[in-house]
C-alpha cells in the first residue's frame, strides 16, 4: 500500500461504535497503516455534557493521525476523524459537517447519519464498520452504503462487549463480513486494495 497520506480522500471507511466501542476502536485502528489510502471518520456514542479526550486516546494506539473533527475539514488520506460528543458528523462537499440536528434512535452523533451522508458523497468508495455497542444506530446507514455499492463489516458475538448495534445490521441483511474484532483492520486493507 503506497503512502497516501495527507492526499485528498477518495475513499473513506466509517466505524460505528457505542458501549464497549473504545476498546473495539483501539484494536482496529492500532491495526491500520500510517499510509492508508483513506481517510477514516469515527462516531462513538458519549455524554455530550464534557470534553472528549478519544482522539488522545487513539491515537496513542495508531500510527494514523487522529484528530476531532472541525466544520468545514477537507477529508484526507490516512487521517482519523472522531465526531464530537452531541454533535453529528456528516460529510457535505468533501468536507465535514457538524449539526445540532435532532438525535437519531435518541444519540447525537449518530451512526446512521455518518453512514447515510459517507454513502451520498463516496458511493462505492465507503466502507462502514459496526463495533461493539447498545442499540440499533447503524443499521439503517449500512442500508445506504449498500445501496450505493459499498462494503459493510460488524464485528462479531464473541468480540463485542455489547452485540445489540453489529446485531441490528447484521439481522437487517445489510452486512457483508461479521468478523472477530482482530480480523476487520485486515479485511478493510484488502478491501481498499481491491479497488485500487
Amino acid at each position: 500500500m503506497r503512502d497516501n497520506a495527507g492526499r485528498q480522500a477518495e475513499r473513506v471507511v466509517a466505524i460505528g461504535a457505542s458501549a464497549g466501542g473504545i476498546d473495539a476502536l483501539t484494536q482496529v485502528l492500532s491495526r491500520l497503516p500510517a499510509g492508508l489510502p483513506a481517510a477514516i471518520l469515527v462516531v462513538q456514542h458519549l455524554q455530550s455534557d464534557r470534553q472528549t479526550r478519544l482522539p488522545e486516546l487513539l491515537s496513542h494506539h495508531s500510527s494514523l493521525r487522529v484528530c476531532l473533527a472541525q466544520q468545514g475539514q477537507p477529508l484526507e488520506s490516512g487521517v482519523v476523524y472522531v465526531a464530537i460528543p452531541g454533535q453529528h458528523l456528516s460529510i457535505k462537499n468533501g468536507q465535514l459537517a457538524l449539526s445540532l440536528g435532532k438525535p437519531v434512535h435518541y444519540v447525537r452523533p449518530s451512526v446512521d447519519v455518518l453512514f447515510t451522508s459517507a454513502a451520498q458523497a463516496f458511493a462505492h468508495n465507503v466502507i462502514g464498520v459496526i463495533l461493539s455497542g447498545t442499540g440499533v444506530d447503524g443499521a439503517q446507514g449500512c442500508l445506504a452504503i449498500k445501496a450505493k455499492g459499498g462494503m459493510t463489516i460488524a464485528q462479531d458475538e464473541s468480540t463485542s462487549r455489547c452485540f445489540a448495534m453489529p446485531k441490528a445490521a447484521i439481522d437487517a441483511g445489510v452486512i457483508d463480513y461479521v468478523l472477530p474484532v482482530e480480523q476487520i483492520a485486515g479485511e478493510v486493507m484488502a478491501l481498499i486494495a481491491k479497488n485500487e
